[in-house]
């Protein structure tokens, strides 16, 4: 028995801070985006069972077992649990292997996966009440590192310079917005209207307004190497800046899932099956390279080869990290990212593997191949990997 993916639903992506999503709660964006992706499979929403949702920071207003507000706030009958799982940024694409291996393993017929985070609402506020344990700030105090220093010392130690991951993040924003305008991301995104919260820039006074988000606010056409490698590093000293690091960003994304034979009894298409997924751990100081051991424990579970593979979708977090794991793995330029990814789209940490998982199948079909892969780097010194056939 197979589980198929048989729709797909995402929010739009809205910088953190400063966009249309700053002060949506994780329940109305998760609901929203679940309730598109319900109403897309035809199902009435008492025929869910249970609703898997990831998250990299489940608390505020992301908290509370999240995904069991979404499924209420879906909609859906009290009698539909709800499970928040979190692998920090592979949460997302964690959700949909989960709810996968319950379809084929005969424990559930129908699920929900995906994801959602509110960096807006919960980052700057969250709790840091004993953050750090004993033993491990002094014999492993990398696992606390921000990412942002792990991907400077993947920088330095696999001498990967700074115009090679800015010409990289260059290249997401241009082939993002090649893709937006080709209307690519049509399919994927369901349009939420929401309050927003205004600052002045002169004399920030704030104040709140009705908007409506319908497109990923973080992509910039008019992006140019000249203007990026201009951007002033993070760090003093360092080469990781706005330009070639994944943007914060706020939403949420859900697919449904159920067997191949769920789906033929209902009429439905999948878009998607679910064929594998893996994971790895990798030094917590080089977090960004986990995809490098991920990858080969899919292919070999999945008897697979990376030529087999006709599109990966490598979450970019750092362009840095991307660029070792293309060249270490060996996977073809013209098949990677050939959308954009999260330098330019943004990256919702919880949310982005589902965001993935729907965006390969929509576009794996359109370019007609087989396989696609979705790969994530994940804080702690981890990489997950998950393949799925078009169909």
């Amino acid at each position: 028995m197979d589980a198929v993916i048989v729709s797909t639903a995402r929010t739009p992506l809205c910088k953190s801070w400063k966009g249309a999503l700053n002060m949506t709660h994780g329940a109305t964006m998760g609901g929203h985006a679940l309730k598109a992706a319900v109403g897309r499979a035809r199902l009435d929403p008492g025929e869910v069972e249970d609703v898997v949702m990831g998250c990299a920071t489940p608390e505020g207003a992301t908290g509370v077992n999240i995904a069991r507000q979404i499924a209420l706030r879906a909609g859906l009958p009290v009698a539909v649990s709800g499970m928040t799982v979190n692998r920090f940024c592979s949460s997302g694409l964690q959700t949909v292997a989960l709810a996968a291996q319950r379809i084929m393993t005969g424990e559930a017929g129908i699920l929900v996966a995906g994801g959602v985070e509110s960096i807006s609402c919960v980052q700057n506020e969250s709790n840091k009440h004993m953050l750090e344990e004993e033993w491990l700030a002094k014999n492993k105090p990398e696992i606390y590192w921000p990412m942002l220093a792990t991907a400077e010392n993947v920088s330095r130690r696999y001498k990967i310079g700074r115009e090679a991951q800015d010409r990289y993040g260059v290249r997401s924003q241009q082939r993002a917005a090649a893709a937006r305008a080709a209307g690519k991301f049509n399919d994927e995104i369901v349009p939420i209207s929401t309050r927003m919260r205004v600052v002045d820039k002169e004399t920030g006074k704030e104040s709140v307004k009705e908007v409506t988000a319908g497109q990923d606010e973080g992509i910039r056409p008019d992006t140019t190497y000249e203007g990026v490698s201009q951007i002033k590093p993070a760090l003093d000293g360092g080469v990781i800046a706005a330009g070639n690091a994944s943007q914060f960003s706020d939403g949420a994304s859900a697919q449904v899932l159920m067997s191949d034979r769920v789906a033929a009894s209902k009429g439905l298409k999948p878009m998607g099956v679910f064929r594998g997924f893996a994971v790895a751990g990798c030094e917590p100081d080089e977090m960004g390279i986990g995809p490098v051991f991920a990858v080969p424990k899919l292919l070999k579970q999945t008897g697979k080869r990376i030529e087999d593979i006709g599109l990966w979708e490598l979450n970019e977090a750092f362009a840095v990290q991307v660029i070792y794991c293309r060249d270490k793995l060996g996977i073809p330029d013209d098949r990677l990212n050939v959308n954009g990814g999260s330098i330019a789209v943004g990256h919702p940490y919880g949310m982005t593997g589902s965001r993935l998982v729907g965006h390969a199948l929509i576009e794996g079909r359109r370019l007609g191949v087989k396989y696609v892969v979705v790969t994530m780097c994940i804080g702690g010194g981890m990489g997950a990997a998950g393949m799925f056939e078009v169909v």
